[in-house]
């Protein structure tokens, strides 16, 4: 079992596009059992390759006793709407109100490279979205409203001011 750190914001790997994967290889497979091990971490709901390092597109998710991963994701299907606090392991301390889809469907591939399609409603929805727009080198803060965005950002460099972690008190 191998649980990696994971990359905090500022880290670089964060705001890059993830490579798509092309070679279904030892290393992949690897890569995909790190993820696994992870996110199952307690308090963690998914986690993005980039989060812990890894520049290929590929997430895991542990939503409600549904563990898994996908592989070149993207988001096919979003349907409603639901908000509600949202946070991130790469964004440590911090929580903000944010908009997702009530319903999302998010399709990828297995190990095996077979076709794989993940649906859900409620905080699996918002993983899904979640850890494809890691994936796109985008973090949840950047898709907050102006002024929930700008609070954030204001404790974000008052910690970074302080020495203190991010979300640290």
């Amino acid at each position: 079992m191998t649980v990696r750190p994971l990359r905090l914001i500022g880290d670089p790997v964060l705001r890059t596009v993830s490579d798509p994967v092309t070679r279904f290889d030892r290393a992949l497979a690897s890569l995909v059992d790190d993820l696994l091990d992870s996110v199952q971490e307690p308090g963690r709901a998914g986690l993005a390759a980039n989060q812990i390092g890894s520049g290929l597109a590929v997430f895991a998710y542990n939503v409600d006793g549904q563990l898994g991963y996908l592989i070149n994701p993207r988001i096919v299907d979003r349907q409603g709407e639901q908000q509600g606090l949202e946070g991130c392991l790469s964004v440590p301390g911090i929580w903000a109100e944010r908009r997702r889809a009530a319903i999302a469907v998010a399709e990828g591939l297995n190990l095996s490279q077979e076709p794989v399609l993940v649906a859900g409603s409620g905080e699996l929805a918002r993983c899904l979205e979640h850890e494809t727009d890691h994936l796109r080198g985008q973090l949840y803060i950047d898709g907050l409203p102006p002024d929930e965005r700008r609070r954030v950002m204001r404790e974000l460099q008052r910690d970074q001011l302080t020495g203190r972690a991010p979300g640290g008190r």
